[in-house]
């Protein structure tokens, strides 16, 4: 198990490399950037994928958490607290760098938080607010869980919207790149473009490998016992609220952590990250890619998201998007890494005889 679990990472970053090269070779670096941003997304989607794929549970609100991790570093790394420089909390972060000086738009000085420091603070801000709605909302099921967590979505979205703050309707923009080494920073110019990439699919490989660690372990087969059957997996012992819990906090820190980075990436984040579509497309994604397969979700987030950024179906990217959808559950319900090309159309049309389409 241990070995195949790093085999498999291994020739995914193998397939990330030559994707960067197959890149570079057809003189289009342009491709990087869209597949920095795909990578970030692709963080909610695993995230997403063990919430629902072996925990059972539905959210409909991770796009949310998304926002709240980039408003939350962008916000910090762009408020101007100069005026408030001789607060004892101020001066106190100041002296541990935790705030730093920097030009603003003006030529002035500003102080804000440092952009890790930032970071930092959206990861645990995330974590509290997912444990606080976690709590009671994971103690519904099936449809009545989904409607309450895409009103906590809602919720967010309308509250990013209205916030003049936080930029209203324009979102915050002017946001501090990452600094990992001299010279190269998240979402630092053309310059950084290749270790930006490496860095986002970085994140992903480090995600899956913790992710399939998880789904190997024994909270592994805690949690598909509890999607199998809650009340039988309560009965033998396990402490279903507990895990349940704890794998949504897991996941909405995952869709925090991409939240964050892209924000930094692209210098700026909008109050659309927080819409529902965007929280009905990452369940999609997991339902196109697998419910029970983390590399499937992956490999159906990056194609898809690839594609949506890139623009290729215009105003009917949601329309390609719906009829992938479809197809999927007709001819491979379990997932596109498990498509049955003898059982895809036997099972297709069973279920239209079912239906009492065909014949």
């Amino acid at each position: 198990m241990l070995g195949s679990r790093y085999a498999r990472v291994a020739l995914f970053l193998a397939a990330v490399v030559a994707v960067q090269l197959l890149a570079h070779a057809a003189e289009k670096p342009f491709f990087l950037t869209q597949l920095t941003m795909a990578a970030y997304y692709t963080l909610v989607a695993a995230g997403l994928s063990l919430l629902m794929g072996y925990a059972g549970q539905i959210s409909l609100g991770h796009a949310a958490f998304f926002a709240i991790g980039g408003y939350a570093s962008g916000y910090l790394t762009t408020v101007d607290l100069t005026a408030r420089r001789e607060g004892p909390l101020v001066a106190v972060l100041a002296r541990l760098h935790v705030l730093v000086p920097h030009a603003d738009l003006y030529g002035g000085e500003a102080l804000s938080f440092h952009p890790w420091a930032a970071f930092a603070v959206a990861v645990v801000l995330t974590l509290a607010v997912a444990w606080l709605i976690g709590v009671p909302v994971l103690k519904l099921k099936g449809h009545y869980l989904a409607m309450a967590t895409l009103g906590f979505g809602t919720i967010v979205y309308s509250i990013l919207l209205a916030s003049e703050s936080l930029g209203a309707a324009d979102g915050l923009g002017s946001v501090p790149p990452f600094p990992l080494l001299p010279g190269i920073s998240v979402g630092g110019g053309r310059a950084a473009r290749v270790a930006n990439y490496y860095v986002a699919w970085g994140l992903v490989a480090l995600a899956l490998l913790v992710l399939s660690s998880l789904v190997e372990s024994r909270v592994g087969r805690a949690l598909r016992a509890i999607h199998g059957a809650e009340d039988a997996a309560a009965s033998m012992g396990v402490d279903v609220a507990r895990y349940k819990l704890k794998t949504f906090v897991l996941s909405a820190v995952l869709a925090a952590v991409g939240g964050s980075f892209l924000t930094h990436f692209n210098a700026g984040i909008g109050p659309a990250e927080a819409g529902v579509m965007k929280s009905v497309r990452y369940v999609a994604i997991v339902a196109v890619g697998g419910m029970g397969s983390l590399w499937g979700t992956v490999a159906t987030s990056a194609v898809l998201t690839f594609l949506s950024l890139r623009g290729y179906f215009g105003t009917l990217d949601d329309a390609v998007f719906g009829a992938v959808l479809i197809a999927v559950m007709l001819f491979s319900p379990d997932g596109v890494l498990r498509f049955d090309p003898r059982g895809a159309l036997r099972t297709a049309r069973d279920r239209l005889r079912g239906s009492g389409v065909a014949g």
